[in-house]
């Protein structure tokens, strides 16, 4: 079904052009950047797109025996880690195709478990969702978020787990936002925004929160304003109770660099004195926990790589930053109390490498994992002495281990039941050089005996950006690709986190183009490597992974067969004029600094679409209520793309309704959206679908 065959929507144009120092820009679909739901004429033209789209994808081979096998394959027992408030463990479960995970609560994990909140009758196409819960310490009161169709806002409401009531509490215009209790239960601090204009609510950009304290069974109306910066609008605030009760951490954040400031309020202060620790936005500082006054930190401070600082709350402002435990070789990506030990979670060459510590920093022992991939958890009290964590890998589903913090002994506590065998998978890591020279790690995985002739449908993923570190963990989805005879292969871009802060800032503003040389050079090692070749490449990305995508099909056409960019930033002109996009400054820089405009300007994805461009295969994914990325990006990306085409393949666009960008989907949803991602590769990188069993 060549892209000849298919007949486009047609887009109209608009005469609209911007001066950018000096360097005059068109944007002839300017007008797709308004909400499908406040426009006629965009929701048209997605109904017109999609029925395009649903049209070529349901006629792909196939396609009905890749759905099955994924909902075969994602039917398993799935568990969060437990972590334990008052007398009970709680944890979500899904018992394997719920649309939703359900939050229970045992005293032991797994025994006799007590259901508390189960999002999976709030809607029935399963769009609303459970999306942040906070237990008060005594396990008698949860806090939850609730997430509707994909949307970054949340309504926070209260459960009352003495009484099995939900409570009157509503808490509206929160994002970006956790609660914290207060040590007695009384109520809990949250950081909302002001309540939007009318209709502006999922495209105005976000500015002007400020922390409060809600008091449990009162009207939002009523909660305190503990904190706020009217003369710093753009600042944004992390809000958190030590364990003990007694201290008030306020981090204050202006983008998505981690760069704090530090303040804190002693609770037991009857004035509420606000006391700055750190005062300039210059590195990372979470908080751990309290230990008799003194307050222990994760940081990059002087440490690129990460460390662990405390800070004796006695001195005041204007005290000094001690080290504990000074910055190793592989990257500080976590760090918890547990049992009076210290636990760090580090990364090495980007999998897991977990170590116990002292509260006088030195190192106990180091937690044995069994293999090459992903650990998280070792949440607990401070002076519990048992705690759980979880485990991953590209092949392996999460198994939930109980952890002995005195004795180094890890039991598996919960463990899933599969239909297929993590062994007939193999997951490797290798090294490959990039444009720079720059050594650059990626791990593949593939089925066992796997013939290295150029052959294989190879499916290449990456992100690279906002110090996020991509390791080798499960998905359903990969394992699903991998069970058809494709081969999966993740690529440790600069950008990300995977070597600290150096790693991070060489995929950045004016460096961004490494990014995407990173990725350009994976694909020239599987190929040279014999994995695969370019009429069986293809390559996915999503958010900033998905503006990659984008950029590389724009720069590299004849490298890959088929590209899927999944809810991209494609106008790198315009993206801080949205919700959320004026946080991304951090890692992109801004359009209006004429230096960076020059460096965005050069990658925009939908800008550097040449017209009569013979471009591979392109199936854009989004989602008609993605309040992150608005979906005018994809929207102007693909109107422009169709027009440019000249070549045979297909350039589509996938419009999910009542989804957003991508946290809260329900899992019927996934399944059909993954079902057409898969069928479209595997039609175009040559991927022979047999007969479901």
């Amino acid at each position: 079904m060549p892209a000849l065959a298919l007949d486009y929507p047609k887009t109209q144009t608009v005469e609209q052009q911007d001066d950018y120092h000096g360097t005059v820009v068109q944007d002839p679909y300017r007008w797709l950047e308004q909400d499908v739901r406040e426009s006629a004429e965009v929701a048209a033209w997605v109904e017109a797109q999609n029925k395009v789209t649903f049209g070529y994808l349901d006629d792909l081979p196939g396609r009905e025996t890749i759905e099955q096998r994924l909902t075969a394959l994602w039917d398993f027992e799935r568990y969060s880690t437990p972590r334990r408030y008052g007398d009970f463990y709680f944890y979500s479960r899904n018992d394997g195709l719920q649309n939703q995970a359900v939050l229970y609560r045992s005293r032991e994990p797994g025994v006799d478990p007590q259901v508390v909140l189960d999002p999976n009758g709030w809607s029935q196409d399963g769009t609303v969702a459970l999306a942040e819960v906070s237990v008060s310490p005594d396990g008698r009161y949860v806090a939850y978020g609730i997430q509707d169709g994909g949307s970054d806002w949340r309504t926070w409401r209260v459960k009352d787990l003495g009484s099995g009531k939900v409570l009157d509490d509503e808490l509206r215009w929160i994002k970006f936002s956790h609660a914290s209790w207060a040590a007695d239960g009384s109520g809990f601090y949250y950081s909302r925004y002001p309540e939007p204009a009318e209709g502006e609510q999922f495209q105005s950009l976000n500015t002007d929160m400020a922390v409060y304290f809600h008091r449990v069974g009162t009207a939002q109306d009523q909660d305190r304003q503990v904190y706020a910066r009217p003369d710093h609008p753009d600042w944004g605030f992390n809000a958190e109770v030590s364990h003990s009760g007694r201290y008030l951490f306020i981090n204050t954040w202006i983008g998505t660099d981690d760069r704090y400031r530090v303040e804190v309020i002693d609770l037991e202060d009857e004035a509420g004195r606000v006391t700055v620790l750190e005062d300039a936005f210059r590195a990372d500082f979470s908080l751990i926990e309290v230990v008799d006054h003194t307050a222990l930190f994760r940081s990059t401070l002087d440490a690129p790589r990460g460390r662990i600082v405390s800070y004796d709350l006695r001195q005041g402002a204007g005290g000094t930053w001690r080290e504990v435990v000074p910055q190793q070789e592989p990257v500080l990506q976590g760090a918890s109390l547990v049992g009076d030990k210290l636990v760090l979670d580090y990364l090495q060459d980007a999998h897991s490498k977990v170590s116990i510590h002292s509260l006088q920093g030195k190192t106990l022992r180091e937690v044995a994992l069994p293999g090459l991939g992903t650990v998280s958890g070792f949440a607990s009290a401070p002076d519990d002495p048992v705690t759980y964590y979880s485990f991953s890998s590209l092949n392996r589903p999460a198994t939930v281990y109980r952890y002995h913090v005195d004795s180094g002994k890890s039991e598996v506590a919960l463990a899933p039941e599969l239909a297929f065998n993590p062994d007939d998978f193999v997951v490797k890591q290798v090294f490959y050089s990039s444009a720079d020279g720059t050594r650059v790690p990626m791990f593949i995985a593939h089925r066992k005996g796997l013939k290295l002739d150029g052959s294989n449908p190879t499916l290449l993923y990456g992100y690279g950006g906002f110090n996020i570190s991509l390791t080798p963990t499960f998905s359903v989805t990969r394992l699903a690709w991998m069970d058809l005879g494709g081969v999966y292969a993740q690529a440790n871009l600069r950008g990300g986190g995977e070597y600290g802060e150096a790693w991070h800032r060489a995929g950045t503003k004016l460096q961004k183009q490494n990014v995407f040389d990173d990725f350009i050079a994976a694909a020239e090692y599987l190929e040279a490597e014999k994995y695969t070749s370019p009429e069986h490449l293809g390559i996915y990305g999503g958010s900033n992974g998905g503006l990659l995508v984008g950029a590389v099909v724009n720069q590299r056409p004849d490298l890959f067969a088929a590209a899927i960019p999944a809810v991209g930033v494609m106008d790198m002109l315009r993206f801080q004029r949205f919700t959320a996009g004026r946080f991304w400054v951090d890692d992109y820089g801004s359009s209006d600094n004429p230096e960076e405009f020059k460096a965005l300007y050069a990658y925009s994805p939908y800008h550097n679409i040449q017209k009569g461009g013979d471009y591979p295969a392109v199936l854009v994914t989004t989602a008609d209520t993605d309040d992150r990325v608005v979906p005018g990006h994809s929207f102007k990306y693909i109107a422009r793309l169709q027009d440019a085409q000249s070549g045979d393949e297909p350039v589509l666009i996938r419009i999910q309704t009542r989804a957003g960008h991508g946290a809260g989907k329900p899992t019927s949803m996934l399944i059909r959206e993954y079902a057409d991602m898969w069928a479209f590769m595997a039609a175009h990188l040559g991927l022979t679908i047999g007969a479901s069993d």
